[in-house]
């Protein structure tokens, strides 16, 4: 089988690298991919929003099934144009991306069918959001309305903090017309929980939970990444947990993008709050997370294409999903200045023996060398069978690689060990 995933970070190194697994793979097409992945798969130059190219080298290739991974081809009606020629997708479809491409619609669905998420307000005028936030109860949650490469969050602690969010996104424009739209929404206190979960649109069958880390700081300081490592199972998800997510979040979520004939199927992301009250939903993600992916795909036993080809047809109820019973960390190691500003460029080593369990982002092949070339460079992952001896492996791991300009937090799982012995 000819396989072509679209994206290019971490997080489709670790699916071509599972997809890898399957011995009825011929070959994977990386479009774009990047410099980093070109010995697990053929990296095409067509960028993850060339969904006329993309289409058009499926077609001209004999593509037998497709992988959409980022939020933005999703949202733009990849999966359709690709299932309108005739090839199978893993991936919702335009109508049922929109649960991440639009935060009002995602509150609103929540709303209406009952899931719990924190209270919230929408506003479309400035002013109007200014004002509320005089009264508002603080700390408050201020989110764009649109993608925004996952930073279209900010959490504020005072209400001159607050405002200045909402000028930010919906006069300066800083995630463009993301901003257009606002939500203003209650700050929920408990440990967060991300749980990638797959479905063909009626059955859901989660993935094994696991805890980002997104301050760029140890300690959480600092400003919010994409991610800074991982680690899952998540202590703080229990099986009684997971049961109700089950029966108040997951299958709800289904049910009601069923009811308004959106019928969601691929990888659903459910970022979670663990709330006093319960757990709430955070956040809906249309695709795998990055880095989740990097810790829950290598702990997954069963085979990565027939799963995802279970979800495109319907069958999913039929087919085993297991997880190995172990843990896993990852650890993104970043360039100096991110999230802000960094340089690029810089020759990296990654040793041979450990390269199966790195996870490459933002890497290029320059004059025949693996350089740097973006803000998240990698992410390297171990496994073990207890959560300590996890994390100690990633950073053994992490001495071994080298770029100049690198950093990393040298506190993954820190608090998961913590969670673990109370």
């Amino acid at each position: 089988m000819k396989l072509l995933v679209v994206g290019g970070g971490g997080r489709e190194h670790a699916i071509i690298k599972k997809l890898k697994e399957n011995k009825a793979v011929s070959e994977i097409f990386a479009l774009p991919g990047n410099g980093g992945m070109e010995k697990d798969a053929t990296c095409v130059n067509i960028g993850a929003k060339d969904i006329e190219n993309i289409v058009k080298f499926a077609c001209e290739n004999g593509i037998d099934y497709a992988v959409v991974a980022p939020d933005d081809p999703l949202v733009l009606g990849a999966v359709d144009a690709l299932e309108e020629k005739g090839i199978p997708c893993f991936g919702p479809r335009a109508n049922a991306a929109i649960i991440e491409g639009s935060k009002v619609f995602s509150k609103n669905l929540m709303k209406k069918y009952n899931i719990p998420t924190a209270e919230y307000e929408v506003f479309t005028d400035m002013e109007a959001a200014l004002a509320y936030l005089d009264t508002a109860p603080i700390p408050t949650v201020i989110k764009a309305d649109g993608l925004a490469l996952g930073k279209g969050v900010i959490i504020a602690q005072t209400r001159e903090e607050a405002k200045d969010a909402v000028r930010s996104m919906m006069a300066d424009k800083v995630f463009g017309n993301s901003g257009d739209q606002i939500v203003i929404e209650e700050f929920l206190t408990g440990p967060e929980v991300s749980v990638l979960a797959f479905t063909d649109g009626n059955c859901v069958k989660p993935m094994v939970s696991s805890m980002d880390h997104k301050r760029a700081g140890d300690n959480d300081t600092g400003l919010n990444t994409g991610g800074m490592g991982t680690v899952a199972p998540n202590p703080y998800y229990t099986d009684a947990v997971a049961e109700t997510c089950m029966q108040t979040i997951f299958l709800p979520t289904i049910q009601a993008m069923n009811a308004e004939g959106r019928t969601f199927k691929g990888c659903l992301y459910f970022g979670l709050m663990l709330t006093p009250n319960g757990p709430k939903v955070i956040e809906y993600n249309c695709r795998f997370g990055d880095p989740e992916t990097q810790v829950v795909l290598p702990l997954l036993e069963s085979d990565l294409l027939t799963v995802m080809q279970a979800t495109t047809n319907g069958t999913l109820a039929d087919t085993e999903v297991k997880f190995a019973g172990k843990n896993a960390c990852c650890v993104i190691m970043a360039s100096n200045g991110y999230p802000v500003s960094y340089e690029k460029g810089y020759e990296m080593t990654i040793p041979e023996e450990i390269s199966q369990n790195v996870y490459v982002a933002g890497a290029a092949i320059k004059d025949g060398k693996l350089v740097t070339n973006g803000g998240r460079v990698l992410g390297a992952t171990a496994i073990a069978d207890t959560l300590e001896e996890a994390i100690a492996d990633a950073y053994v791991m992490v001495d071994k690689i080298h770029f100049d300009n690198a950093f990393y937090r040298h506190d993954i799982g820190a608090k998961a060990l913590k969670a673990g012995r109370n």
